[in-house]
């Protein structure tokens, strides 16, 4: 059956995609959020077009179908001033010209200017917990815009049920309104064979097993307590495992490189900047465990990643990470760096238990897909754009 197929659905619709973050190479949160959803719709409904919306010139592997019909929609959008001309200025012009029945942004922005029906996704408040951590005049407009984006959409979708929670909380939206639809990962993170592990860890450890994090360096994911996690580690094992750290600096990195460079394991740890799309299944499935420690997330997609890689996982109590990884995991207190180490520690002596989070990561990564993702992102969009 399609996709959220409904049997009320008769006439052909013209829905809008806010396409933005559809940029080849370079696909990563919300990226991927767009992408695995919009391919499924435009597939499993033929009956309807689809209008991508793109801010800059795109790529045509995102042309998912016939029924699509790309618009490059100026300016490029990548700053506070640029997103209100983009979604105040010209997304309405466009939606005038090309009478769409209904708007779906991924991104968490929308227009509140144009009157077509719309639905949002929110992927988390972290402005409104951390707000040192965001540059000025981005808090000043997500500050401003974000309640009104809220409470101008028909619907709003959370990819967590923390997050919807924390919708309702922070801004009093009306709970009814929210549906949570969670993210899904990608074929590509899978289990891999030993030899094929022994391999990847041949070239990016000298061999020896690895704890992994992924994610952006950045204040609110706690890379500094990582570190210090890992040299009360290697202080209590004296073990050879190393750590390696992928993704991009963000801004606000010089606790993390001053954690670094005062680690007395520091040539055991290894900072791999941004990891290519092809690779990063592979580091993830060869490592000893997958470590991800962060202060608050809305969802925490690398946690399901590592649970189809069969990788054990240590996250944190905080935000959405419980919700996500369930019973798989070995929770700790982000805020407490023995606690982090304490749990790596188990996982390097004892195989029994990383065999049983195995296990149990297999039953828990079954509660999220990127099918289930876009049949209830649709069967709310059609809510919406029935009114």
């Amino acid at each position: 059956p399609a996709v959220g197929a409904t049997s009320n659905e008769q006439r052909t619709m013209k829905i809008a995609l806010n396409t933005r973050f559809l940029l080849p190479g370079r696909l990563e949160g919300i990226g991927w959020y767009t992408h695995e959803v919009a391919r499924r719709w435009v597939a499993a409904h033929p009956e309807h077009e689809f209008l991508f919306l793109f801010d800059r010139p795109y790529d045509e592997r995102f042309v998912f179908g016939p029924n699509v019909t790309p618009l490059v929609v100026p300016p490029p959008a990548r700053h506070p001033l640029l997103w209100y001309a983009w979604f105040e200025w010209s997304l309405p012009l466009v939606f005038r010209r090309h009478r769409p029945d209904v708007f779906f942004s991924a991104d968490g922005y929308l227009s509140l200017r144009a009157r077509v029906p719309s639905v949002l996704v929110t992927h988390d408040l972290a402005h409104v917990h951390y707000p040192r951590q965001v540059p000025r005049l981005v808090r000043r407009y997500y500050d401003h815009f974000v309640p009104r984006y809220l409470r101008r959409a028909e619907r709003v979708i959370a990819v967590s049920e923390f997050t919807k929670q924390d919708i309702v909380r922070q801004y009093g939206i009306e709970e009814g309104k929210i549906s949570v639809a969670g993210n899904g990962v990608r074929p590509a993170f899978q289990p891999l064979p030993e030899k094929e592990q022994a391999a990847v860890r041949r070239q990016y450890s000298e061999g020896h097993p690895y704890f992994f994090y992924v994610g952006a360096i950045h204040p609110r994911k706690n890379v500094d307590g990582l570190i210090a996690a890992f040299d009360l580690f290697k202080q209590i094992t004296g073990s050879p495992v190393r750590l390696l750290l992928g993704g991009r600096r963000a801004w606000q990195t010089r606790e993390v490189q001053a954690a670094y460079e005062q680690s007395p394991a520091l040539d055991d740890i290894a900072f791999l900047g941004f990891i290519p799309e092809a690779d990063l299944p592979r580091l993830m499935a060869s490592a000893l465990a997958f470590v991800y420690p962060s202060f608050f997330e809305g969802f925490g997609v690398p946690v399901l990643e590592a649970l189809h890689c069969e990788t054990p996982v240590i996250t944190s109590t905080a935000s959405s990470l419980p919700e996500v990884a369930g019973p798989a995991a070995l929770l700790a207190d982000p805020h407490r760096p023995e606690a982090i180490a304490t749990a790596m520690q188990r996982l390097y002596g004892q195989p029994e238990l990383r065999t049983e989070l195995i296990e149990k990561g297999k039953l828990q990564r079954t509660h999220f897909s990127w099918e289930r993702t876009a049949e209830t992102t649709w069967e709310v969009l059609m809510a919406a754009a029935k009114g």
